[in-house]
This record gives C-alpha cells, structure tokens and sequence, in this order.
C-alpha cells in the first residue's frame, strides 16, 4: 500500500477531498520524521513504537578483501516494534498457515 492508496481510501471512507488528506498524512509523516530526528521516540498506542537506536562504531570488512578492516561509524536507527493489537492481527493468518505436525 503506498501513501496515494491511503489517501484515496480516507477520502472514500471520510468524504474529505484527497487534497487535504494528503496534506494532513504528509504533515503527520513530517512530524514523525522531526521527532525521530531529534532523537525522540513516536508512540502510536495498539499500533507500534517507532524508536531511535544509537548502533555503536565497529570494524567491517570489504567481503572482496577479507583482510581488509573498515571502520563504521557510530550511527542512529530507527527501529519498529509492533503494538499488541498490530501484532496479533498481523501474526493471526500466519498462525494458521504453519502445519501442526504430532510427534
């Protein structure tokens, strides 16, 4: 689903013309990107945690010069965890799928 797809289907849903509705989840993404950028986390309750992870400096090496080290800088992330309902509704279908075998 891309951000066009939303904004068609909240217009549909809510009657609002698609304009302001892409403006309104534009400014939304904005805000959440401003937050993660200052280092914030963003909370969305039952949805998930967008949240700001420092990965520490370490050495890597070039996988066509093994012997070569390089250094890589200290650098922030951003990680995703699922809220409950988000990963029982996501998790829900892919439980079904997996055989159950008896020992």
């Amino acid at each position: 689903m891309t951000k066009r797809d939303i904004v068609v289907k909240i217009s549909e849903e809510t009657g609002f013309i698609q304009q302001d509705v892409h403006f309104i989840l534009q400014r939304t993404l904005d805000l959440i990107t401003e937050s993660l950028a200052n280092g914030d986390n963003v909370e969305f309750r039952n949805f998930g945690v967008f949240e700001v992870l420092t990965r520490k400096a370490r050495i890597g090496r070039n996988p066509n010069r093994p012997s070569h080290e390089v250094t890589i800088p200290e650098r922030r992330v951003v990680k995703f965890k699922m809220g409950k309902k988000m990963k029982e509704l996501v998790t829900k279908d892919a439980m079904k799928s997996i055989p159950i075998t008896k020992s």
